[in-house]
């Protein structure tokens, strides 16, 4: 790895690799080292963290910008460990030429959307830099997590269900065809996902993983979790919840709707027995109406299936899928 390329920000293979050997090997944190989409660490109170960065090109797209964007994916991530968001930090890159009307809309979308998902933004800077006219916003974010949530990645069980939250590759897709200049109704799916896991929490239900489904995609989210809990997860193709025109677009461009990014879906590993109520209650959460379980998690049959996601194929074969390689364009956050 001698220089940096496109494909070490696809959330892919590479990026994993740039985590482990340049930023984990340096801050050398076990907390860090976890991976998890946001660090919990002891105080009075139990605290998760995230921090994240965007720069989406356009940063104005059918159902959503950049504003709302940064600010659902960092509400999103603390989420993941079951905490409940309360702050939020903003730092803007702006490059000289940059719009001043256009940073007005995407601040009060940040606004609107900070109000959405109850949190407050405190704190903030701002940089001016030579350019062409872009904005870029990094945000970190802090939350409390409830007593006896413990929600990470390791923590899936034989026997668990997989359940998404509903359609994928919805923001994918909504961005490429901006990029390219395709007509569609597709809109982003970009959304806070606070009230589904508050709900799940809040109604008991003993959930062993929560992970949102952002860059690389379904495959790549399922692949890492299974790879953390050294288990076979395995999903049917056709429980996948697709859009009918995400499909068709997906058709037409030869992609793959379990490698596109979303930004307001999760995936929820609970229980078996917990699995319909839990479905239940995302279904009946804001942005979850389309709900539904995808799979389980199996002990693997032996060594060559720890770790491996695959996929039971519509004509009754297996597919075993693997994270992202090479860049998932286009650059979706």
């Amino acid at each position: 790895m001698d220089k940096i390329i496109m494909e070490h920000g696809s959330g892919g293979r590479a990026t994993g690799e740039l985590i482990r050997e340049i930023f984990e090997a340096q801050f050398n944190s076990d907390v860090l080292s976890e991976m998890e989409d946001a660090a919990v660490v002891p105080g009075d109170a139990t605290i998760a963290m995230t921090t994240d960065s965007f720069v989406v090109t356009p940063l104005e797209f059918p159902g959503g910008d950049i504003g709302r964007l940064c600010i659902c994916g960092t509400v999103n991530d603390l989420c993941m460990r079951g905490a409940v968001p309360k702050y939020i930090t903003c730092g803007f890159i702006l490059e000289e030429g940059a719009d001043v009307e256009t940073l007005r809309r995407l601040v009060k979308s940040m606004a609107e959307t900070a109000n959405e998902a109850g949190v407050k933004i405190v704190a903030g800077d701002t940089k001016v830099i030579e350019g062409n006219g872009g904005i870029y916003i990094n945000t970190a974010g802090v939350g409390f997590v409830p007593k006896g949530v413990d929600i990470k990645a390791k923590n899936a069980t034989a026997d668990d269900v997989i359940i998404v939250s509903g359609n994928v590759g919805d923001h994918h897709a909504t961005v490429l065809s901006q990029r390219m200049g395709i007509k569609n109704t597709i809109v982003s799916d970009n959304a806070p996902l606070q009230e589904m896991v508050g709900k799940l929490t809040s109604n008991n239900i003993p959930v062993h993983v929560l992970r949102d489904v952002t860059r690389g995609g379904l495959a790549t989210v399922l692949k890492e979790l299974a790879l953390s809990s050294s288990l076979t997860f395995e999903i049917a193709q056709d429980s996948l919840p697709v859009d009918p025109q995400v499909q068709s677009f997906c058709g037409l461009l030869g992609l793959d709707p379990l490698y596109m990014g979303n930004e307001g879906k999760m995936v929820a590993i609970v229980p078996r027995e917990y699995a319909d109520k839990a479905v239940e209650l995302i279904k009946s959460s804001k942005y979850g109406e389309n709900a539904c379980i995808i799979g389980e998690v199996k002990n693997p049959a032996d060594d060559s299936e720890k770790g491996a996601l695959v996929m039971k194929t519509k004509i009754g074969g297996r597919r075993f899928l693997d994270i992202l390689q090479g860049e998932g364009l286009p650059r979706i956050c």
